[in-house]
């Protein structure tokens, strides 16, 4: 392998793309006011707003991690419970840190083909017990799009959350890939989001060109009244906050957000055709997003390991994920599929 070429194992080994540094550039340009009072964040919001077509409130951290721990613990209390599914990243890959930040509220998991929660099996965890002694569910959470790499449909999500709010559950959406499942669904934001009935949004950023930094947004303003001293007890409240906004409101200004997924998204269709043409070769779930699950022989993800190639292989649903940042390039992809195919049998 060429180390000059990229890699396919996380969207978060890309840099940041030229429209978040030049507004990252632009807000060092000169002294603003701190901790969120200046204009870059200010500006910034308003945007977000008129991406979301509603009023809503918008806060900036560092981390998705942070993102959805500090959400969820807004949302409930230390003696609830938490829907997501089982596969969700605030199950698998959080380390514990929506339990911790909310000061010990539970998840319950939840099963669903091809990484989606069903509206039944929310019903299923909620009358699954009623006594004081189980943790009462008050939230659904959502992975958009999802660790598996499809979209749920607005159709899918409307039946989701229309049965949410009938047991009376608050509805997070985790989007840190959230760009790509617009990009493939060619919807609006506000079609799947609160439209459908999400209360608090986790908007990814790092994962769709900026350096550092994700977008938490509150629709239901009710819930985010004390959300701010939440994230300055937690550490994420950043004293020179325009850091975090201005590369976003590089990424809206400029629409760069929609082009970054949507490239990333072909490059992901890209890999799936050219993987389609090889043998002993599955594609595991739906291609819908910027990640492509395949499982592949083992001797041939050990070369292709040898070789260089970074890709996970422990996601926990087997086989190796393959996923396509914003600025990978056609050649990359090209020279993966090229490696591959040598390290098969002829058929």
């Amino acid at each position: 392998m060429n180390h000059t070429q990229q890699e396919l194992a996380s969207d978060n080994y890309a840099g940041a793309c030229p429209e978040a540094i030049e507004y990252l550039l632009k807000a060092n340009e000169k002294h603003e006011i701190s901790y969120g009072d200046d204009f870059w964040t200010r500006t910034a919001c308003d945007r977000f707003r008129t991406l979301f077509e509603t009023d809503c409130d918008v806060f900036f951290v560092f981390n998705g991690t942070s993102a959805n721990s500090l959400a969820l613990a807004t949302l409930c209390a230390p003696y609830h419970s938490i829907i997501c599914h089982e596969t969700g990243h605030v199950e698998t890959d959080e380390c514990g840190a929506p339990e911790f930040f909310s000061n010990g509220a539970k998840l319950l998991l939840a099963k669903g083909e091809n990484g989606k929660i069903s509206p039944d099996s929310v019903t299923e965890i909620v009358n699954r017990r009623i006594d004081i002694h189980y943790p009462r569910p008050h939230v659904l959470s959502l992975t958009q799009a999802t660790e598996l790499g499809t979209v749920y449909t607005r159709e899918e999500l409307l039946a989701l959350c229309a049965r949410a709010k009938q047991h009376h559950l608050k509805i997070h959406m985790d989007g840190s890939r959230l760009a790509n499942a617009l990009a493939f669904s060619r919807l609006k934001p506000r079609e799947v989001t609160w439209e459908c009935g999400v209360d608090v949004l986790c908007f990814g950023g790092t994962k769709n060109g900026l350096p550092i930094g994700e977008a938490i947004i509150f629709f239901d303003k009710e819930l985010s009244r004390e959300f701010a001293p939440r994230c300055k007890q937690c550490g994420q409240l950043a004293s020179k906050m325009r850091f975090l906004s201005a590369p976003w409101l590089g990424l809206l200004e400029t629409g760069a957000w929609l082009r970054n997924a949507q490239h990333a998204n072909a490059m992901a269709e890209r890999l799936e055709q050219g993987l389609r043409k090889l043998p002993d070769v599955k594609i595991m779930f739906p291609r819908q997003a910027n990640s492509v699950f395949v499982t592949l022989p083992p001797p041939v993800i050990e070369k292709l390991h040898a070789l260089g190639w970074h890709f996970y292989t422990f996601i926990g649903v087997g086989g190796a994920r393959l996923m396509c940042s914003w600025d990978v390039k056609e050649s990359s992809v090209d020279a993966f599929l090229a490696d591959l195919r040598a390290l098969l049998p002829t058929p």
